[in-house]
C-alpha cells in the first residue's frame, strides 16, 4: 500500500494558494493546473521507484533485556541494516508486549545510510509485571524524493518477562544486612546432633555408639567419635493461593500483587539467611511449582515463576495443593501460606489442610485485611442502609476472626496484616522465627 507523504501534501497545499490568482486572472488557471499535474506525477514517480522496493531487503536485530522490572525503565537495542544503494528513511510503529509502553510514544522514525548499520535504542517503561509475546513491525519506507510512503511489516517475535518491583526487595535486603552487621549479629557454630560434620574427638563412654567413626578408628588406634553441628539451614516454602480470594481490589490495587510484593520480599531475605526456597502456586489446579534450591539461581527461578501468576476466579483446592506438596517435600520446612478467609465455614478446607501441616513442618498463614470493611464496620451510619450495612461488615469479620482463631488452635501461625504492610510484616516474622531457632 502506498500513501503520499506529508512533504506531498505540503506542497499540494503550496499549490492551492498559487490557485487564488485564477480569480482575478483566468489566465493563471493553466499555469495552477500545469503545476498540479507535474506534482502528481512526481508523485507517481516516487511511488513507481517504491514499487520495486523489497521488504527482504531491510535487515533488523534486537537485542532485548533478559528481563524487566517493574518501576525500572530499560532500553531495548536494534541494529538496522539495508541493502540498498541510497538512504532509507523508516516510520516504526511496533507491537511491544503487554507489559511494556515506549517512553517516547508509540512511532519512531529510523534513517539508515547505504552500507552502513544504525543502532537504535527504545527506552521501555514496564507497567505492570507478567509474560507476554509479541514483536510485530509495522513499517513505511519513504520514497527517494520523499513524496510517498510504502507501507509493510516484519515479523520480529520476542517474550518479554516483567518481574516484580525488584529495587525496594533488594534495597530492603541489603539494609537487613547492615543492621545485622552493626548490631554483632555472627553465625555461631553449636556443636550438637545436627547433620553437618564439625570435628571429630575421642569417644566416651556413655556417649552415643552412632557417632563413633570406625575408620577414623582404626587409623588412630582408639575409639573416635564424629561431632556434629547444629544445621542452620532450613526449607522456606511459599505457597500462593491465586484463587478467586485474591483476585479483589483493595483501595484500587489487586490483592494478589500485595502478596507476589511480599513473596518477592521474603524470598530475598531466605536467600540472604542461606535458606533453601521452593514456590507453589496454585487456585483450582497447580499453576507453578519451584523445588525448594539454594542461592541466586533459586531466587532467579521464583522471580520467574512470580512474573507469571495470574489470579483466576476459581474456588482454590486446598486438598490437591497440599497432597502435591507434601509428596514433593518431606523435609521440614517453613510453609508461608498467602491467602486469605472469609469465615470458618467457606473456609473450612483451608483451615483444616493448613493445620494438617503439623507437627513435620512450621505452617505460616498470611492473610490479608480488608481495609474498606474494617472502615464500613467502624463507621456510625447515617441511614438504614447505611446500619445494616454495617451489621453485615461487623458479623463478616467476626466470622473472618473465628476462622483465624481455629488455624492458631490448630498450632498455625497467623499473620493477619494489611496488604500495604504484609511486605515488612512477613520478613519480620521470619527473621524472629530465625532468632528463636523454631525452624
Amino acid at each position: 500500500m502506498f500513501l503520499p507523504s506529508r512533504r506531498w501534501f505540503l506542497g499540494a497545499a503550496g499549490l492551492a494558494v498559487l490557485a487564488l490568482p485564477a480569480f482575478w486572472w483566468p489566465e493563471a488557471a493553466v499555469v495552477f493546473l500545469s503545476a498540479d499535474l507535474g506534482w502528481l506525477l512526481a508523485l507517481a514517480v516516487d511511488v513507481y521507484r517504491l514499487y520495486g522496493f523489497e521488504w527482504a531487503a531491510v535487515e533488523v536485530v534486537r537485542e532485548a533485556p533478559a528481563a524487566f522490572s517493574v518501576g525500572r525503565p530499560m532500553p531495548v537495542s536494534y541494529r538496522w541494516r539495508h541493502r540498498l544503494t541510497r538512504s532509507l528513511t523508516l516510520r516504526v510503529r511496533e507491537d511491544f508486549p503487554a507489559p511494556l509502553r515506549p517512553a517516547a510514544g508509540p512511532e519512531r522514525t529510523v534513517v539508515i545510510p547505504p552500507g552502513r548499520a544504525v543502532l537504535e535504542e527504545v527506552l521501555l517503561v514496564p507497567e505492570r509485571r507478567g509474560k507476554a509475546e509479541a514483536g510485530l513491525l509495522a513499517l513505511r519506507a519513504l520514497g527517494p524524493w520523499g513524496l510517498a510512503w510504502r507501507q509493510g511489516r516484519l515479523d520480529l517475535p520476542w517474550r518479554a518477562t516483567v518481574y516484580p518491583n525488584l529495587v525496594g526487595a533488594s534495597l530492603r535486603a541489603l539494609a537487613t544486612q547492615a543492621r545485622r552487621r552493626e548490631a554483632g549479629f555472627r553465625s555461631v557454630r553449636r556443636i550438637g546432633e545436627g547433620r553437618m560434620f564439625e570435628s571429630l574427638k575421642e569417644w566416651v563412654p556413655g556417649e552415643d555408639t552412632r557417632t563413633i567413626d570406625w575408620k577414623a578408628t582404626a587409623r588412630r588406634g582408639k575409639i573416635m567419635a564424629r561431632h556434629y553441628e547444629d544445621e542452620r539451614r532450613q526449607v522456606v516454602l511459599l505457597v500462593l493461593d491465586a484463587g478467586r480470594l485474591l483476585t479483589a481490589e483493595v483501595d484500587g490495587r489487586p490483592r494478589l500483587e500485595a502478596v507476589v510484593e511480599a513473596a518477592l520480599h521474603l524470598a530475598y531475605s531466605a536467600v540472604e539467611h542461606d535458606d533453601d526456597l521452593g514456590l507453589l502456586v496454585f487456585a483450582d489446579e497447580i499453576q507453578q511449582y519451584v523445588p525448594p534450591a539454594r542461592g541466586r539461581r533459586a531466587l532467579r527461578a521464583v522471580l520467574d515463576a512470580l512474573a507469571g501468576i495470574e489470579g483466576r476466579l476459581v474456588e482454590p483446592d486446598y486438598p490437591a495443593a497440599f497432597a502435591y506438596l507434601a509428596a514433593r517435600n518431606r523435609k521440614r520446612a517453613l510453609t508461608v501460606l498467602f491467602t486469605d478467609v472469609i469465615d470458618r465455614t467457606a473456609s473450612e478446607a483451608l483451615v483444616a489442610q493448613v493445620g494438617s501441616l503439623r507437627p513435620r513442618h512450621l505452617p505460616l498463614a498470611v492473610t490479608l485485611r480488608d481495609s474498606s470493611l474494617e472502615r464500613l464496620a467502624s463507621q456510625r451510619p447515617a441511614t438504614v442502609k447505611g446500619a445494616f450495612e454495617r451489621a453485615a461488615a461487623e458479623e463478616l469479620l467476626q466470622s473472618r476472626e473465628e476462622a483465624l482463631a481455629d488455624m492458631r488452635r490448630r498450632g498455625v501461625l497467623v499473620l493477619d496484616v494489611p496488604p500495604a504492610a504484609a511486605s515488612r510484616a512477613v520478613v519480620e516474622q521470619y527473621n524472629l522465627l530465625k532468632r528463636k531457632g523454631v525452624l
